[in-house]
């Protein structure tokens, strides 16, 4: 069925295949419009500019037989597909979803160590990629809600998956019946056009509500799992800690609280078509972080500051090189990370619609203090062991 139904889907215009592998961030949300444009006009940007591109369309959706699958082929709604179900905040959501009764699939690019974890839990792992959309279809029959974790590897263009994976997934579901699904987005994407992996992240939105599909939007703040490998691990190590001179505060937040949350609201049908977000307790700047783990691990912190003015020039020096476009597209998301800004919003009106007592969501304090309690006694007990197996001649 999937593979005749991909003969249906048969995009007219590849979204690999549009003019955009060198556009700035204007030309990203030119690339949008244009694809969401009701012809293929000219769009007239806020520079005066115009651009005609291809529209991105999916051929089922004109296609009665491929659009009228959902009626003929009921599926249950405890059927989800998880989409980077490997990742950090993936493999939370599937946890979750498995320990509440979901009947769980996660698609999984094919890699040389497969994901036996997942199907130790109880999943059930397909494997398909999104930069190749003739594997998608096949990972949907069957499915209720589609749950989009995924983003690209640090070694891929950024567009490879945020953009043009995500718009083949987003038209597949919509030609197969998917009756939610929900995304993962980034915190005031909208508001940082000149950074890539933001002003995708916000077509990406703009895309799905444009697609009829029944959904929801989540922005995320920032993960405390993060944190671990990037200060914890350093100061118990005695590296080199790496931060900034700047004051943006980030609020934090346990992916188990955030997969928590997100099926509370994927069962609650008011959020359907929402924009959420979810956010820590508290938002903390880098030197806060780094005093915390100071304290929690007893011992000081090899802190290397990089200045935000050296963050720009070596944006700005990586743009003259294209083989260094990525570098720079990722240095970008840094810089803004790195200013005077706050990523963080007040949770009192979402903790009120999903039905949730803020007091059952962790702090940052109860996060690292747990994971230092757990690692120092680990590190006492190899002590111990060690000096029990000493031999002496």
């Amino acid at each position: 069925m999937a593979s005749t139904l991909y003969a249906q889907l048969a995009t007219p215009t590849n979204p690999t295949s549009l003019p955009c592998r060198k556009l700035s961030s204007l030309s990203w949300r030119t690339m949008f419009d244009s694809a969401l444009s009701p012809s293929n006009s000219p769009i007239s940007t806020t520079k005066g500019k115009h651009c005609s591109l291809p529209k991105v369309v999916c051929n089922a959706q004109s296609a009665p037989a491929a659009v009228n699958l959902a009626p003929g082929t009921p599926v249950r709604p405890t059927s989800i597909l998880v989409v980077g179900a490997t990742g950090t905040l993936g493999r939370q959501i599937v946890r979750r979803a498995l320990d509440e009764g979901y009947d769980v699939r996660c698609l999984v690019r094919p890699r040389p160590a497969p994901a036996d974890f997942l199907r130790d839990w109880g999943a059930t792992v397909v494997n398909a990629d999104l930069s190749k959309p003739e594997t998608i279809p096949a990972t949907l029959v069957g499915i209720h809600t589609v749950i989009d974790c995924a983003t690209g590897r640090p070694e891929e263009p950024i567009k490879t998956v945020d953009w043009e994976g995500k718009v083949a997934l987003i038209q597949c579901a919509k030609a197969m019946g998917i009756q939610k699904f929900i995304f993962f987005s980034i915190h005031n994407c909208d508001k940082h056009p000149e950074v890539p992996l933001m002003e995708i992240k916000h077509c990406t939105e703009k895309f799905l509500r444009g697609s009829g599909l029944n959904h929801v939007v989540i922005r995320l703040c920032g993960f405390m799992q993060g944190l671990i490998g990037q200060y914890a691990v350093p100061i118990l190590e005695e590296k080199s800690v790496w931060g900034t001179d700047a004051p943006t505060r980030i609020a934090y937040m346990d992916t188990q609280d955030i997969a928590r949350l997100t099926l509370i609201a994927l069962r609650n049908e008011n959020i359907n078509g929402k924009l959420l977000t979810f956010a820590g307790p508290r938002a903390w700047t880098t030197q806060e972080v780094i005093t915390l783990c100071e304290r929690l691990a007893g011992q000081d912190a090899n802190v290397t500051t990089v200045p935000v003015s050296v963050l720009r020039f070596t944006r700005q020096l990586t743009r003259l090189f294209e083989w260094t476009s990525d570098v720079a597209d990722r240095l970008a998301f840094s810089e803004v990370l790195t200013s005077d800004t706050v990523f963080s919003v007040p949770m009192a009106e979402t903790y009120n619609l999903l039905g949730v007592d803020a007091k059952d969501v962790s702090s940052l304090e109860k996060y690292l203090q747990d994971y230092f309690t757990n690692i120092l006694k680990k590190l006492k007990d190899l002590k111990a062991q060690s000096k029990q197996t000493d031999i002496f001649f």
